[in-house]
C-alpha cells in the first residue's frame, strides 16, 4: 500500500514495481480536506477558541471545544463557508 509519499512517487520506484511481476501496488487516494466540511469547522475553531491554549486534563479541553462549537453554531456565515468548498448544499439563514 502506498500512501502518496514523494519516494514512492519516483520514476525509479515505478521502474523497480513494474520489473516484480509478483509485486502489487495499491496507491491509497491523496488525502482531501477539501471534501469534508468538518475539516473546515476544526481549521476555524483552531483558530478561536482553541488558540494559544493548554488544556490541564481532557475535561478542560473537552469544555473548550464544546463551548467553540456552541458559539460557532450561531456563525451561519461560517458554516456556510466550511460548506462552500464541498460542493454540498448551504445551510439557509
Amino acid at each position: 500500500m502506498w500512501d502518496n509519499l514523494n519516494t514512492q512517487l519516483t520514476a525509479g520506484m515505478r521502474w523497480y514495481v513494474a520489473d516484480r511481476d509478483w509485486l502489487t501496488v495499491f496507491q491509497l487516494p491523496p488525502y482531501a480536506p477539501d471534501l469534508n466540511p468538518v475539516e473546515g469547522v476544526w481549521s476555524v475553531l483552531r483558530r478561536t477558541a482553541l488558540a494559544n491554549r493548554a488544556s490541564a486534563d481532557p475535561d478542560n479541553l473537552i469544555t473548550t471545544v464544546r463551548r467553540g462549537l456552541r458559539q460557532l453554531q450561531y456563525r451561519h456565515d461560517v458554516l456556510n463557508g466550511c460548506l462552500t468548498g464541498t460542493g454540498l448544499p448551504r445551510r439557509p439563514p
